[in-house]
């Protein structure tokens, strides 16, 4: 199945490799720079793109880039030059790294909502193909940036590494194996929906990463994006608000008899994680057999007697399994993870804590919410108020501890692009023809 490395071997051979902008220089960032300057022969990082200057530098500097080799742009035309010359470019500038015309692809990593949905739109309308390390934006709009895509005839995708497309790789191979996947998983180490930045703080300083990021590890809100991507993805949807979550300290192998397989086949499969499951931490599918001969097979490859069989892949490696999206899609054209419509699970926002009237909700992995998933309808129906939209929001009325915001509690800020796209997502993909 990994032919595209033989492509990006005769692609470098060409010396004309894919010309790749990353916006984002963060942890994951640096460590993506570090694979594509060194490992991945066929791509080439021409830019790096972030709002402080010093850490795109940092980057390339960390992949074993003299700072010679690094010339710092704020026009279209200086990164086309830094392009002919060979040289790495940083800038500030999303609109110069997600627009010039010798670029191929853009690497989309901010994290942001607003400021990686301005930068989808800008790369989508250069006629740039499109790779998401940001599940946030994916999953707020993601479903009307992918018609966008389409109507530009580039391709929109997330990206290996991520647990939502291990997990598509995965329910992909089950697949063509002729199962049918009823189960996308998640293994999570821990799960506590009270973390704060203060109480991840030492965490996220031993790694160099932003506290805010690691709460929304830490809170859940994070495996509720990545869920709800591989539900529109796959049409699957939750068993319930949350998502079930179990705990379970042994082998994934042994949750196939915590789940009924006829109430999985009822919802046409969910999407769910497990909380201290082995291997850790990695994504695991149930899948039901097809045909009554697979059994003798599956049972005699170990995989047991079933009704569900477990698949699993027991690691993630995030920047360092990235670079491989850019070479799947640039290369051969094989989108990893998208949706196939519009969205089936949303994300929203649950109070953290007992909220006032007249406070302003702050961002992902902050003090005052925690994202979990819901199915579409039940989201409309209930004006249920989307986590990726809930920063700057000014809480009108009182909100109690765990319970889910509305739109009606809330005065929304100054009209943001991100809003306008989801307004314009719903009006394309009614809720109430979500299935």
């Amino acid at each position: 199945m990994l032919s595209f490395d033989r492509d990006m071997a005769r692609r470098a051979a060409t010396g004309k490799p894919l010309q790749i902008a990353m916006t984002g220089a963060g942890f994951m960032g640096r460590g993506i720079a570090l694979q594509m300057v060194k490992k991945m022969p066929g791509l080439r990082l021409a830019v790096i793109c972030n709002r402080t200057l010093a850490r795109a530098f940092e980057c390339y500097e960390y992949a074993g880039v003299p700072r010679s080799s690094i010339v710092e742009v704020s026009t279209i035309g200086q990164l086309e030059d830094a392009i002919r010359k060979g040289k790495y470019a940083v800038t500030s500038d999303w609109k110069v790294a997600s627009t010039s015309p010798s670029l191929d692809m853009v690497l989309e990593g901010t994290g942001h909502v607003e400021h990686g949905a301005h930068i989808c739109v800008a790369a989508i309308e250069a006629g740039k193909h499109l790779v998401l390390l940001n599940a946030e934006v994916d999953a707020t709009v993601g479903p009307l940036l992918k018609v966008m895509a389409d109507k530009a005839g580039v391709l929109y995708s997330g990206c290996d590494g991520d647990q939502p497309a291990v997990q598509m790789n995965l329910y992909r191979y089950v697949k063509v194996l002729g199962l049918e996947p009823l189960l996308c998983g998640n293994i999570k180490g821990m799960q506590d929906r009270y973390r704060t930045p203060e109480t991840q703080a030492s965490f996220a300083a031993q790694w160099g990463i932003q506290p805010a990021m690691v709460t929304s590890f830490a809170d859940g809100t994070k495996i509720s994006f990545e869920q709800a991507l591989v539900a529109n993805a796959t049409g699957m949807k939750v068993a319930q608000r949350a998502m079930i979550g179990i705990e379970h300290k042994g082998l994934i192998d042994e949750v196939v008899d915590r789940y009924d397989v006829e109430e999985l086949k009822r919802h046409g499969g969910i999407v769910d994680y497990v909380v201290g499951a082995k291997p850790g931490p990695g994504v695991f599918v149930l899948a039901a057999a097809t045909d009554p001969g697979q059994h003798i097979y599956l049972d005699y490859g170990k995989l047991g007697k079933g009704p569900l069989y477990a698949f699993y892949t027991p690691q993630h490696l995030m920047a360092i399994e990235a670079p491989l999206s850019l070479a799947r899609i640039g290369l051969q054209q094989d989108v990893v993870i998208a949706p196939l419509a519009g969205p089936v699970v949303d994300v929203v926002a649950v109070a953290k804590r007992n909220l006032q009237a007249g406070e302003t909700i702050d961002g992902l992995g902050g003090f005052m919410t925690y994202g979990v998933c819901e199915n579409t309808p039940i989201v409309a129906k209930e004006r249920l108020l989307l986590m990726g939209l809930a920063e700057g929001c000014r809480l009108k009325r009182s909100v109690a501890k765990d319970a889910a915001l509305t739109i009606d509690d809330i005065e929304t800020p100054p009209e943001s692009l991100a809003r306008k796209l989801r307004a314009e997502q719903d009006l394309l993909f009614p809720a109430s023809s979500q299935r």
